[in-house]
């Protein structure tokens, strides 16, 4: 299948073709000029002396003319076409207009995920080597304690206090600037338009080079499968989806939430947001989903507004689908799209369809639905190996049924990692030969009606005597157990002779003297199943280990090195 995007003549109102250059800026120009007084940004402040929230309000109007201005202001700072220049600035006004205005000048924003800890953070953003440095004052004190990492930086611009950080501020900038329009520059397709790194929850954080095309491709396949309207208003509790908004012209509201910690966000200040805005969509992380649903559920919440709630970093069980379903109206979906950093989106389901039948295969064993195809992605299983795969070839795939890794291409699949060559080798087949597909490092298969199954990390497979246990797979045969909240599968030792370990979180409320009837429970569902009879040792975690970015993704390597300290060289069944 080509890899070249959508023919112009296809695109919708709002794509970047419309305006005959593949700068992904034109989406905001093309939006301001069809409804410049709609709201492109709604930020909350916080709440008034009678308990109601407090909003900023930009117009897309607004939105472009000041990131026009920034755009000028920077150009006259020094900043380049091509520059690379770190991005940190909490969501909000200025995040978008600084956004769009790095695009309109042809620099290339790099973006980390400033949850997945300092020592990580600042190795990602030295690795990207920019000469910019846009941030708010406690990025521009890291930066200044970790000077030697940031010597190429040449251009310093923070947004707030400018004291003692060096360089200048957004707001010198702004009103040195010109108010009148900004020639973007005409970027070409496969010009680079940002490096965006993963949150590095099962590897390394890598950073992935987003081409202008890939962006454009991206906002046409999430119009095809959300069906997204002309008066859509969406609830962003994930910042960088959120740069999507203002592309498809919708409006986005950022709620009063800490970013790093979904998982502990207030469900009372997203649904009052909700309810006094009339939020359309959302895009809430697993763990996210599920607190909402428990809260919403417990004190009868009704979202009558919500037409789409999109989930998606980590599978999401059927029983979060289902409880937070209960809030929604009849005709409203709970999308769970898959996808990566290097290729979104690649598949999508809804919860409407994860019925009886699906969820079955779930409980048994089946791994988790991920629906079909979305748009032009081409989808094939491959069998599983941890080398490198420099061309491809047919004979890679597997037989029908059988779990394989999950390889995809399409226009909406990057095509390397910024400064990793061995990285961009390992991940891409055929990045050499034109043929390209993004090994997604998930397992997998499709079943006979042509639906995606997802079985787990690649890495995180547990290989025993008697062949390889896929974690997803197992785990959703044990979290049917009523007191369990989730469950994860390690393994022990040295594969291919690993000793397979159920490591247990219970649900909130469950007192530590019922451990011992719940893992009785638990062996016994174990001896129930022929996939999961070998497992004989279940342990009990507090807490367990996620990734920050969706609190979802479970760091099942950790778990592992815990579990082998607790069992030591030699485990026991029964432990």
């Amino acid at each position: 299948m080509s890899t070249a995007p959508p023919a112009a003549s296809g695109t919708r109102p709002g794509a970047p073709a419309a305006r005959g250059t593949a700068n992904i800026a034109a989406a905001l120009a093309d939006a301001a000029d069809r409804h410049p007084e709609r709201l492109a940004a709604i930020i909350a402040r916080g709440v008034d002396s009678a308990g109601r929230g407090r909003y900023e309000r930009l117009t897309f109007r607004e939105l472009h003319a000041d990131s026009d201005r920034v755009a000028a202001g920077l150009r006259e700072f020094g900043l380049t076409r091509g520059m690379r220049t770190i991005l940190m600035v909490r969501p909000g006004a200025d995040f978008f207009s600084l956004v769009f205005a790095l695009f309109k000048l042809g620099a290339v924003p790099v973006v980390v995920d400033p949850g997945m800890g300092r020592n990580r953070m600042i190795d990602c953003l030295a690795e990207a080597r920019a000469e910019a440095f846009i941030g708010v004052p406690l990025a521009q004190a890291m930066r200044i304690a970790y000077r030697r990492r940031f010597s190429d930086v040449r251009h310093v611009v923070t947004v707030g206090s400018g004291w003692s950080w060096g360089g200048t501020t957004l707001a010198r900038l702004r009103n040195a600037a010109p108010r009148t329009p900004f020639p973007a520059a005409d970027s070409a397709p496969d010009e680079t338009a940002a490096i965006l790194f993963t949150s590095g929850s099962t590897g390394p954080a890598k950073g992935v080079v987003y081409r202008h095309r890939t962006f454009a491709a991206q906002l046409d396949a999430l119009r095809g499968l959300f069906d997204f309207g002309d008066d859509e208003i969406d609830l962003a509790t994930f910042p960088l989806f959120a740069l999507f908004d203002p592309a498809l012209g919708m409006t986005c509201v950022i709620p009063k939430m800490d970013f790093t910690r979904p998982a502990r966000a207030d469900p009372r200040k997203l649904f009052r947001t909700i309810h006094e805005l009339g939020v359309t969509s959302m895009f809430a992380s697993p763990a996210l989903l599920d607190r909402l649903g428990r809260y919403g559920e417990a004190g009868g919440v009704r979202l009558p507004t919500l037409r789409r709630a999109v989930s998606a970093g980590a599978p999401v069980s059927p029983r979060i689908l289902e409880r937070f379903a209960t809030l929604l109206s009849s005709e409203a979906r709970v999308f769970t799209p898959y996808g990566a950093t290097e290729a979104l989106p690649v598949a999508s389901i809804n919860h409407r369809e994860i019925g009886g039948e699906l969820r079955a295969i779930t409980a048994r064993g089946g791994g988790v639905c991920v629906g079909r195809p979305a748009g032009d992605v081409d989808v094939r299983i491959i069998r599983v190996t941890d080398d490198p795969l420099p061309a491809w070839s047919d004979e890679l795939t597997v037989a029908p049924g059988q779990i394989g890794e999950i390889a995809v291409r399409g226009s909406v699949v990057t095509r390397e990692y910024w400064s990793r060559p061995q990285a961009t080798a390992a991940a891409k087949i055929g990045a050499t030969t034109g043929d390209l597909f993004h090994r997604m490092g998930d397992v997998g298969y499709f079943d006979e009606q042509g639906r995606l199954w997802m079985c787990g990390r690649k890495s995180q497979r547990v290989e025993t005597p008697t062949g390889p246990l896929f974690p997803v797979c197992v785990e959703e045969i044990f979290n049917q157990h009523p007191r369990v909240l989730r469950t994860a599968l390690v393994g022990v030792g040295t594969a291919p002779a690993q000793t397979p370990v159920l490591c247990v979180e219970v649900q909130p409320g469950v007192r530590w003297w019922q451990r011992g009837i719940i893992r009785r429970e638990l062996l016994a569902i174990a001896a129930g199943h022929a996939l999961t009879r070998e497992i004989g040792i279940v342990l009990f975690h507090p807490r367990f280990p996620v990734d920050v970015r969706h609190n979802a993704k479970i760091f099942r390597e950790k778990l592992a090195r815990w579990a082998q300290r607790r069992l030591g060289p030699h485990p026991q069944a029964g432990s």
